[in-house]
């Protein structure tokens, strides 16, 4: 079946796809994209150790806290007015952190790109639901969705080396603001407009305060408490009080008629599972890639760029698996690929760290990047498709923005654990022997993320062997098969 010829309402379901994909690279690359540009940015900037790590943590922690947020005010509000809203906060926010000159407006455009793609991301994947059929079409739709975005963490860190290499750190965030351009007139040219708000959905005011003020403070208490220490005053008020607003948070979607987080989406054995599958991710998989690039830039010694092109390797490798895994869906279903992406994950963790010594090279690595990439890029159109598997479509905007909240959770409980295992006993060394430990600690870090990898294991089997169909669909915004 050929694709839907293009209207003067929307684009054919390709060229929406192309551009759904474009928006999910573009969220996806800044969450390594600074990664490399981090001691150069330290140097020009005057960021001091404990600062330098907020223009990681600045971003996490509000895109982390704001998901919610975006995720209903997609299904509420209109998909691409919150798509075009994202777009822009994040390129304004790109504009401001290239041209920032002190650590406080650094650190403040960080956070502001966190809120543009916490609005942006779940308006993008509620859209890939949406627009294409449960089945085979969507299969399809996620496995180019999700290339985009599990290649765009490997592809940041090639494109940060490069572009610090080339043209400075500035342009790390400055390479943005075309991009955000681009989506934003394709946004008009190929989506749909919304139609008015449905009467009688009101918005979730009080869910809204205390969701989003709970989970930036849990992200906050969360990424901080490695640093300054558990029990610092600040990392325990935050703690205390995000413990306060989620309990009162939770309290409040049991009893309004239009929830932030709709509890019922609870009742989905798909969503149950897929959401423990991705918080597992997120504690470990997700955050192998920081580690590497400490292990090429800190022990290796590779320059940026350098430690750019490494990564080339493993963006290949996971375009591939993308594609592999989208056939393997549709032939032996969502439980079973997770189960093999798990382990492919997991095993090339265990790889990487086996070759992660201080005497080695890329090529002691190299075994370990291909099959992590294997498991990286099988896993993401996987768990994110099941998140929404049997959602309705009012509700997938809420449903991608829960996928997304466990991820960064997961992303920041793992990374504040695994940071304190990295950094374990390096104490007053220099030198060799602070080289020599510091591949140790990397080492030992990676090898544990490895193991929990198989945590997940157990949340897949929780699956539905078959997927049950989608209770509602809207014909307006189903699409022929992407073939």
């Amino acid at each position: 079946m050929k694709p839907r010829e293009k209207t003067a309402t929307g684009g054919g379901p390709r060229l929406v796809l192309g551009l759904l994909a474009f928006s999910s690279l573009i969220t996806s690359l800044d969450f390594t994209i600074v990664y490399v540009a981090l001691p150069d940015i330290a140097r020009d900037v005057g960021l001091s150790g404990h600062a330098t790590q907020w223009v990681v943590s600045a971003y996490a922690v509000f895109f982390g806290g704001f998901l919610l947020l975006g995720g209903r005010s997609a299904d509420l509000l209109g998909r691409r007015r919150m798509f075009v809203l994202g777009m822009l906060l994040f390129g304004g926010a790109s504009l401001l952190g290239g041209l920032a000159a002190s650590p406080a407006l650094l650190i403040a455009a960080r956070a502001v790109q966190g809120v543009g793609g916490a609005v942006l991301f779940p308006a993008t994947l509620s859209l890939v639901t949406t627009r294409f059929a449960e089945g085979p079409d969507r299969v399809r739709a996620l496995a180019v969705w999700a290339m985009a975005g599990a290649g765009g963490l490997s592809l940041g860190a090639l494109l940060g080396g490069v572009l610090t290499y080339a043209f400075g750190w500035a342009a790390v965030f400055l390479v943005n603001v075309p991009l955000v351009v681009a989506g934003t007139v394709g946004a008009y040219v190929l989506l749909s407009p919304d139609g008015p708000r449905a009467r009688g959905r009101g918005f979730d005011i009080p869910g809204a305060l205390t969701g989003t003020a709970g989970l930036t403070l849990l992200v906050f208490a969360i990424a901080q408490g490695p640093e300054v220490g558990w029990t610092a005053p600040r990392v325990a008020a935050s703690a205390v009080l995000a413990v306060a607003l989620l309990t009162a948070f939770v309290i409040v979607e049991a009893r309004t008629e239009n929830p932030l987080m709709p509890l019922r989406l609870f009742g989905n054995p798909n969503v149950r599972a897929a959401l423990l599958v991705i918080l597992t991710f997120g504690i470990s998989m997700q955050n192998l890639v920081y580690f590497l690039s400490l292990y090429l830039q800190g022990v290796l010694g590779y320059s940026a760029l350098q430690g750019g092109l490494a990564f080339l390797s493993l963006s290949v490798v996971i375009g591939i698996a993308n594609f592999v895994a989208e056939r393997l869906i549709i032939r032996i279903g969502a439980r079973p690929t997770l189960v093999i992406a798990l382990l492919l994950g997991s095993g090339g963790g265990a790889l990487m760290a086996a070759g992660m010594l201080a005497d080695g090279s890329y090529w002691t690595i190299l075994a370990g990047l291909i099959v992590y990439g294997l498991g990286m890029g099988s896993i993401y159109p996987t768990m994110f498709g099941a998140s929404g598997t049997g959602v309705a479509d009012e509700d997938q905007g809420a449903a991608g923005g829960m996928a997304n909240t466990a991820m960064q959770i997961g992303t920041s409980i793992g990374l504040a654990v695994l940071v304190g295992v990295s950094t374990s006993g390096l104490g007053d060394l220099t030198g060799e022997a602070l080289r020599t430990a510091t591949a140790g600690g990397l080492r030992d870090a990676v090898y544990i993320a490895a193991g929990f990898t198989l945590v997940g294991i157990l949340a897949a089997l929780a699956l539905p062997r078959r997927a049950a169909p989608s209770p509602t669909r809207t014909t307006e915004e189903s699409s022929p098969a992407l073939r």
